[in-house]
């Protein structure tokens, strides 16, 4: 394909966006978002300031774009799951996340500046959240109602301690510099609440 092409520099344009996200994802994770610099990223990308500024206009905009691609990588793998199979799917995403050192740090990092109401993704975290729960209850009802789930398993209940086990899992294994396997104690949590297999 020819770069210079319309169909080329648009792919190449796309290329060089995604080094940059990338970039971001490591730095936003290392040191948090308030003391990351554009020109930092810039740099690690290989362009200048203006540069960067041509793919993403403010530091804000990179911010929220970093997210975006995060939860639309994320939400791939629950395509088309309801009740118990969304379960189980959510412990092949932390099987996942225990991959990708760079995208858990810039998460846990992430959420706790954005608890600051002035933190520009501080909307983004509380809609996350409330997405993020809604969707784990949701699939503990279902599987409720395909009688897969104890009597006692309270949905609302269930969702927030699951959402609260993997966030804190996520920190103890990010300081324990990832000896802490994950997978296994998500799994026996949910299994515990299903009255089949997972």
């Amino acid at each position: 394909m020819d770069v210079k092409s319309p169909r080329g520099a648009y792919a190449k344009g796309r290329a060089k966006r995604r080094e940059i996200l990338d970039h971001a994802i490591a730095l936003f994770g290392d040191v948090g978002y308030r003391a990351a610099s554009l020109r930092e990223i810039a740099t690690r990308s290989g362009i200048s300031h203006p540069g960067l500024l041509h793919h993403f206009p403010t530091k804000e905009a990179l911010l929220l774009a970093v997210l975006a691609h995060r939860d639309e990588v994320d939400g791939e793998l629950f395509t088309g799951s309801t009740g118990t199979d969304a379960l189980r799917r959510l412990v092949d995403l932390v099987r996942l996340n225990a991959g990708r050192r760079a995208i858990v740090e810039l998460f846990t990092v992430l959420s706790a500046e954005a608890t600051a109401p002035d933190h520009p993704a501080h909307r983004f975290f509380v809609d996350r959240y409330r997405r993020t729960v809604a969707g784990v209850e949701r699939a503990y009802a279902l599987a409720g109602e395909a009688g897969a789930l104890r009597p006692e398993v309270d949905p609302p209940a269930a969702a927030r301690h699951l959402v609260a086990l993997m966030d804190g899992l996520q920190i103890q294994w990010l300081l324990e510099n990832c000896r802490t396997d994950m997978v296994p104690v998500v799994r026996a949590h949910i299994k515990a609440q299903l009255k089949a297999p997972l």
